[in-house]
């Protein structure tokens, strides 16, 4: 019945070889839906090196504005978190959210000897190993850890490609992506289908019945024993083609009642909210938010962006309360480096090394953690990490996903405590 129903789901190689994967797709279609009232984590990607410093801002070092000269803060026009630190005004909501409890923000963090080129670094990120050994993403390592015999669905990235993090040996999870990014689409139809359903999703009461996925794009990735890296690879795409079309179908139905801008980062929550308010067993979803790599005039682009994420999360959060699954949801962004203290010739700023993260939501126990790192004692122009984002990891998977780090990190981290 399943290879009848969803052959028009699957791409031809995968239907050539139906006979040969019916027993995993038997029990894809079989297996016991599990998950939908626990924990979730959607990580929220910063790409391209968000600046730290003019993120949560040391507006009282004199080194800080003497670096900085013409895009630097000054304090009357931040939201104050503690003496000397006050973040972005860009982020009303997470300024507020701070007051309230609910936002935990990270500084200083980094990992050692860090490199500042945008693939090695995102790499180091996603794979939680500095030393570029691993073959599988830390998410993947949950999964497959922690999350055994899990619908595809465990893990759904709203990104152009399968982010490396959630390289897994058994199941990568499922990725989903933009209608201008289905280039597989042959004719019009679907892809208009698609468009719809993701303008829709910008209209509160909207729902859209049909859309095309994507193709998923698997980076390293490892195969089960005994299976072949060809069977693996038909063996994901099949399951993510008939998970897709489930997920579309849940996520088309929730009528949200808050109004979400028409920015990438809002459409993209505004999908996850959809999926965890149409109850989908996944524990973690992925999201990106590009453009931070600002190295010419930077002032006014980066407020720009920072203010789109926060109104993403203002109406993110929002959702999650009114569903009633507020006290389910814990968003942790990263980037993969921060940049240089001073400011370059082009008033924007370089590469740098380490910077600040935030982990928001009910269930977080709200502060700052970590040292702000000093502006003098300097790494050739760079901030010095004092927080290993390992740790950060480690708090998330024990204290929130409850599981052991270790398999997952492959070593012993200490926890911050930011998880209530």
């Amino acid at each position: 019945m399943l290879g009848a129903s969803s052959v028009w789901t699957v791409p031809l190689f995968v239907e050539r070889t139906f006979a040969d994967l019916h027993a995993g797709a038997k029990d894809l279609a079989t297996q016991a839906v599990t998950g939908k009232d626990d924990t979730i984590l959607v990580v929220l990607q910063l790409a391209g090196g968000n600046d730290g410093l003019n993120t949560v801002v040391p507006f009282e070092d004199d080194a800080y504005h003497k670096a900085r000269p013409q895009i630097g803060k000054k304090g009357k026009d931040l939201i104050r978190l503690a003496d000397g630190i006050g973040l972005n005004n860009s982020m009303p909501t997470l300024g507020r959210m701070f007051k309230e409890g609910d936002l935990a923000v990270v500084q200083g963090v980094g990992y050692p000897n860090p490199n500042r080129s945008h693939f090695v670094s995102t790499s180091v990120w996603e794979t939680a190993d500095p030393q570029a050994r691993s073959n599988t993403g830390w998410i993947g390592r949950y999964f497959d850890n922690a999350c055994p015999g899990s619908d595809p669905t465990v893990g759904i990235s709203l990104n152009k490609t399968q982010p490396e993090s959630f390289g897994a040996m058994r199941n990568p999870g499922v990725c989903l992506s933009s209608p201008e990014l289905y280039r597989w689409i042959h004719g019009g139809g679907e892809k208009a289908q698609a468009e719809q359903f993701f303008e829709s999703l910008n209209s509160p009461d909207a729902a859209v019945d049909g859309a095309s996925i994507a193709e998923p794009s698997v980076g390293k990735v490892g195969g089960v024993a005994g299976e072949s890296n060809l069977a693996f690879l038909e063996r994901v795409a099949m399951d993510a083609r008939v998970s897709s079309k489930k997920i579309l179908e849940i996520a088309s139905k929730h009528r949200s009642k808050v109004q979400y801008d028409g920015t990438p980062i809002a459409r993209s929550l505004n999908m996850v909210s959809r999926m965890i308010a149409g109850r989908m067993p996944t524990r973690v979803y992925y999201v990106s938010h590009g453009g931070f790599d600002t190295h010419n005039r930077q002032a006014n682009s980066h407020d720009r962006l920072l203010g789109q994420l926060d109104g993403a999360l203002k109406s993110f959060f929002a959702d999650l309360k009114a569903q009633g699954n507020a006290d389910r949801v814990t968003v942790m962004t990263f980037s993969e480096f921060g940049r240089r203290v001073g400011q370059n010739a082009s008033q924007g700023t370089d590469h740098g090394q380490a910077s600040c993260l935030f982990v928001a939501g009910a269930p977080v126990k709200g502060g700052i953690y970590g040292e702000h790192p000093s502006l003098t004692d300097l790494d050739r122009g760079d901030l010095k990490f004092n927080v290993d984002f390992r740790s950060v990891y480690a708090t998330v998977l024990e204290d929130w996903l409850r599981t052991k780090s270790q398999p997952v990190l492959k070593a012993d981290y200490s926890k911050l405590g930011f998880m209530g």
